[in-house]
Formats: C-alpha cells, structure tokens, sequence
C-alpha cells in the first residue's frame, strides 16, 4: 500500500496548491472504490470538508491494507514493522508539515485546516497492531470494547470537529463510531473467520469451522446485535446536535446500518449461511430516506 504512489511533497499552507488538491484526489479514489457507502454518505457532507474526511479515510484505509490487505507483509512481526512505518511517516508529516505519500500530505494539510485532533493516531494503531496477531481472538466483551475504543471510537474523536459537533458531544460521535464497527463486525463474522479472526466473544468456533449456525451461535450474535441497537439509540441526538449541512450524511449512514442488522434479525441471526450484505438497491434505499429526513435512525 505505502509503495503504490507518485512521490509528492506537499505544504500544509494554500488549499489551492495542485499537488494539495492531487493528494485529496488519491485519498477520494481510495474512499470511492474500497468503501461507496461510506463515500456516498460523505458526499452528502459539505464541500468544504469532504476532502478532509477523505483524507482521514485515506490514512485509515492504509493501516488496514497493512494489516489486512491482499498485499498485506508476510507475517505477523512484518506487518507490526509497516504500520510502525506508517505512524512514523504520519509523525514525521506532522513535525515538518510536508509529506512525500500523498495519503500522509492530505491528512497533514486536513489536520492544520481543521484542527484535527491527529495526536490520538497512536491510540489507534495499537488496535491495528492487534490484528497482526496469528490468530485474532477477542475473547471477552471488555477486550472488545478495548479495541472498538482503539479504532472506531478514535476515529470518531478525530472526525467530531469535521462534523461541526459541539465539544460535548464528541464522545457521543465516538460512540456512534462504535455502532458502525459493532454492525461491520456482525455482518463480516465469516469473513473475518477467512482471515482467521474472531472478534465477538464467545462464537462458536466449531460453529464458524463447520459454516452452520447453531442455536448458540445465533444467541451470540443476537446479544451483539441487541448491544449495536442500544448504541444507535443513545446517540441518536447525534445528528440534531450537528448543522443542518452536516445532518444527512450522519442520518445516510445510520439508516444504511440500521437496515443491515434488520437483514441479520429477519435472517434469523444466521451470518454465516445467509449473508448480512444489502443488496444495491437496498442501500440506495436507506440513502433515500435519509435525504428526505426520514431515516435518522
């Protein structure tokens, strides 16, 4: 992933410098292709700030093609070495402002326009370097909350002030953030079995080797999806904390996850045999509602 891209050097001062506006186009050609929900939900967002959160994107989405990715480092101690690399690179960008990785110079130049909170990238890296281990098993509900606090809630902290979400609700958006990553999780169970993961505690790994759902398994993951939905409920005054520009793509999102645990109950819990993903139209769907005000879960 860090060896893909044209060289360029970028400062943080002039939004109109082109290699500036280059670097946000990598980081938007990322988002767009890796994850369209997440980049149609921030397309929603206002101008000003969507480079920004592609830029966050960007960064992200280079730790988890270290530690997940096809092209991922052979090996548990290698892939802990790269995203040493990729934290050092972004501290290095911090130190002098300039960057030669274009994902690095965006989020660089997005940290000093907006002032993101980017001294919390440690925080979430530690969660990346625990999806090195060989293999993953998160084995109790506080070793999960753990690594959600890690990864999602600190991604959330680091997008409140892109949002425009007053200082008191900066958690509430980190906790937001920990729903979405609770649902990715329900939904990706078999997935994450191929890379040889288990992030819910307490699933059947027998259940998982034999691709059958148990009257065991679906309790497991009922109990989950049960805990998602508390989550989206107490931060549901997120959206109507924000400004009206920055309300729909909160709302898209959430409508676009509240449908993927309503597919995993009508699916009677089953993740493994009867696959969690919407279908297109479904999520063109709950991003409709959402336009119109009425998917605001």
């Amino acid at each position: 992933m860090c060896g893909t891209y044209p060289v360029v050097s970028v400062n943080v001062t002039g939004m109109g410098d082109r290699r500036v506006v280059e670097s946000y186009r990598t980081c938007r050609r990322l988002q767009r292709r890796h994850d369209p929900t997440y980049y149609w939900a921030t397309r929603c967002l206002p101008r000003e700030v969507r480079p920004a959160v592609h830029a966050v994107y960007g960064f992200v989405r280079g730790a988890d093609e270290i530690a997940d990715g096809p092209a991922r480092p052979a090996g548990a101690p290698a892939r802990r070495a790269a995203l040493d690399a990729w934290q050092a690179e972004l501290e290095a960008g911090l130190a002098t402002g300039r960057s030669e990785h274009p994902v690095i110079a965006a989020l660089v130049h997005a940290g000093a326009r907006h002032g993101l909170p980017l001294h919390l990238v440690p925080r979430y890296m530690d969660s990346m370097r625990l999806d090195c281990a060989e293999p993953v098993r998160i084995r109790s509900r506080e070793a999960l909350d753990h690594y959600m606090d890690g990864s999602a809630a600190t991604v959330g902290r680091i997008m409140a002030p892109l949002l425009g979400a007053p200082d008191g609700t900066h958690e509430d958006v980190a906790r937001l953030g920990v729903a979405f990553q609770l649902t990715n999780f329900i939904r990706d169970v078999p997935l994450d079995w191929e890379l040889d993961r288990v992030y819910l505690p307490g699933i059947p790994e027998a259940d998982l080797r034999d691709g059958a759902a148990t009257d065991g398994f679906r309790e497991r993951v009922a109990r989950e999806v049960a805990r998602a939905r508390t989550l989206f409920a107490d931060t549901a005054g997120v959206a109507a904390s924000l400004s009206p520009s920055m309300r729909t793509g909160v709302r898209m999102a959430r409508s676009i996850y509240g449908r993927v645990l309503d597919r995993v109950e009508r699916n009677g819990f089953d993740v493994l045999c009867r696959p969690a993903r919407l279908e297109p139209w479904e999520t063109a769907g709950a991003a409709g509602r959402a336009l119109i005000g009425t998917g605001g879960r």
